[in-house]
């Protein structure tokens, strides 16, 4: 007796909570095994780039912590750099100092939820939970800096909105003492778990050509055994005079670019962000945390594209101006809409369960592909 198949057209998503948002994807399966899959986006387009064209400079700030509600922080500067190049605007150095602090904090934030829904959806629950701890604290520290937990509307041209809080620099020092015994704690918990390394070793691999054809950036990219960082390979800031070291992908692991490394690749950068944070409390200097500048800033006619290392990779902000107080056009470059274009491709013979290990694996943020 001959057993006859057929292929079944099944819908996962937008509210399927391994979607990490309200993202769609249309598989073509035969049993668990997966034939085709097409992301379908567009859920949460807002058309960010559209309203920077219709408000001032200033009045677009807030709108950048959208881009990436998880690392808001990292928006903000890289949008506030794009701005302050084409403008001229100097920054002070305690400005500077300030600014790489907020956002490394805000990579390991946004690592924890990377790193504790990746747990979850390979079917383990408490580490997430342990994830959430941790980020709560460092939360608690943004919420005593600019009063919010989320968007947090910090950075300002020409510096940061308020200076850090008396004491501020202990207490994060404190949580940062805190923080590295309770990420090997998480490694013992999960990282190294036999169970969980053996279901994601092989799966969803990434070859360095496949990573630079489709664009790759930021974790997805050095997983795969490409050595490249834009902190240090274009430093911006004062990420030059800062030593920190950048994890790729190696053959310690298996072979690079699965979807093991991917993860083990943002634990790796938790721990180089808790290095890179104790340097800026050590060399914090004095002085001024903004430089004056105008509310009415109107930029000279002219183009500039700045990119900076946010959690999920290339940040990019192109910017055209023709000398009014609004940008002519801006175009904003993500990680997340890289990533989405691969997934079609790594797709064909995965099972069901390991689409949902590769989705997680490479970290993809809804509000950074629609925008």
């Amino acid at each position: 007796m001959t057993l006859v198949t057929e292929e079944m057209v099944l819908n996962m998503g937008p509210h399927h909570p391994s979607t990490h948002g309200v993202l769609r994807f249309t598989l073509r399966t035969d049993g668990e095994v997966i034939y085709g899959c097409q992301p379908d986006i567009g859920y949460l387009h807002r058309g960010l780039e559209k309203i920077a064209e219709q408000i001032t400079y200033y009045q677009f700030m807030p709108f950048t912590d959208r881009i990436d509600y998880l690392a808001a922080m990292n928006c903000n500067l890289g949008y506030a750099i794009a701005v302050e190049r084409l403008a001229g605007i100097e920054v002070p150095p305690r400005a500077d100092y300030i600014r790489v602090l907020v956002a490394e904090l805000n990579r390991i934030i946004s690592h924890l939820i990377s790193v504790g829904t990746f747990a979850m959806d390979a079917g383990a629950v408490t580490p997430f939970t342990h994830a959430l701890r941790e980020r709560e604290r460092a939360n608690d520290l943004f919420e005593e800096l600019c009063g919010a937990r989320l968007t947090y509307n910090y950075i300002r041209f020409g510096g940061v909105a308020l200076d850090l809080p008396e004491g501020f620099l202990e207490r994060l020092g404190g949580f940062l003492d805190y923080f590295e015994p309770r990420l090997r704690q998480f490694n013992r918990l999960i990282s190294t778990n036999k169970i969980f390394k053996e279901r994601l070793r092989g799966v969803g691999r990434i070859s360095p050509d496949q990573a630079l054809g489709y664009a790759l950036v930021g974790p997805n990219l050095r997983a795969s055994g490409i050595d490249w960082d834009l902190r240090r390979d274009e430093p911006y800031s004062v990420y030059a005079d800062l030593e920190f070291e950048v994890p790729v992908g190696t053959p310690e692991l298996g072979e690079p670019g699965d979807c093991h490394h991917r993860y083990w690749v943002r634990i790796r950068e938790m721990q180089q962000s808790v290095r890179l944070l104790r340097q800026c409390i050590e060399r914090m200097p004095g002085g001024p945390h903004r430089n004056k500048v105008t509310r009415k800033l109107k930029l000279p006619p002219g183009e500039h594209y700045v990119r900076t290392e946010a959690p999920r990779g290339e940040l990019g902000f192109y910017l055209i101006s023709r000398g009014e107080d609004r940008p002519y056009r801006l175009r904003i470059r993500t990680g997340s809409f890289s990533a989405m274009s691969i997934i079609a491709a790594l797709s064909p013979g995965l099972m069901v369960a390991d689409l949902v290990v590769l989705i997680a694996s490479l970290d993809v943020i809804a509000p950074e592909v629609d925008r």
